[in-house]
């Protein structure tokens, strides 16, 4: 799948699935679940153990899927992503080296910064998109003050979105949202209730559609 294909996804599914774990153990059945609720663009953590292995196999048995590799600190591992099938890589923190080694690759970075100088310095060492993150401490306002000055630059906010106030993001001019524990929560992936996360994907899939 090409880049701007890629983006095109995103910017129409308007929300990322970000799953942290202890442990790959559930994984695949978690994307299939998110799936079966409307969701198919789900970023593995570098802080799951196995991450790699796991983003290897579930890129195999599930072509369809943007999977994507999160909590990227340097290019190396960037790269071992990219080869192991992450159809984007998001980074927590601003790191050019990342941004560099993505642009090479024509991967989709989305690259983490949360003032205005870091969000334009991300923007400008060539990031896709700015991460904002974390986002739950000033809202949607932040975005909405943010775009104002700033319109021409995409924002994915990351951190406190849930079913609640995933439409006030979009509206506030979020290109798509990044949603983990309120999405995919501990309780439920380690009992692998994969009824609750489906009914979880679900509602953000309504929220999204009634904000448009």
């Amino acid at each position: 799948m090409k880049k701007e294909a890629i983006l095109s996804k995103m910017r129409t599914e308007k929300v990322v699935a970000l799953i942290r774990a202890d442990s790959p153990d559930g994984l695949l059945d978690c994307a299939k679940a998110l799936a079966e609720g409307g969701l198919t663009s789900i970023e593995l953590t570098m802080t799951t153990p196995g991450a790699l292995r796991m983003l290897e196999k579930a890129s195999a048995e599930l072509p369809d899927f943007l999977f994507g590799l999160g909590t990227v600190l340097d290019a190396e591992t960037a790269r071992a992503g990219i080869l192991s099938g992450a159809k984007f890589v998001v980074t927590p923190a601003l790191r050019p080296d990342v941004i560099t080694l993505c642009r090479r690759y024509s991967v989709p970075i989305f690259c983490g910064a949360f003032t205005p100088t870091e969000i334009v310095n991300a923007w400008e060492a060539g990031a896709d998109a700015a991460k904002v993150f974390p986002a739950e401490f000033f809202g949607p306002a932040y975005i909405k003050s943010i775009k104002a000055p700033l319109p021409h630059i995409e924002l994915l906010p990351t951190g406190g979105v849930n079913a609640e106030n995933v439409g006030e993001f979009l509206k506030a001019g979020a290109f798509a949202t990044a949603a983990g524990s309120s999405l995919v929560d501990a309780k439920s992936l380690k009992e692998k209730n994969w009824a609750a996360i489906t009914a979880k994907a679900k509602a953000f899939v309504a929220a999204v559609a009634a904000a448009k």
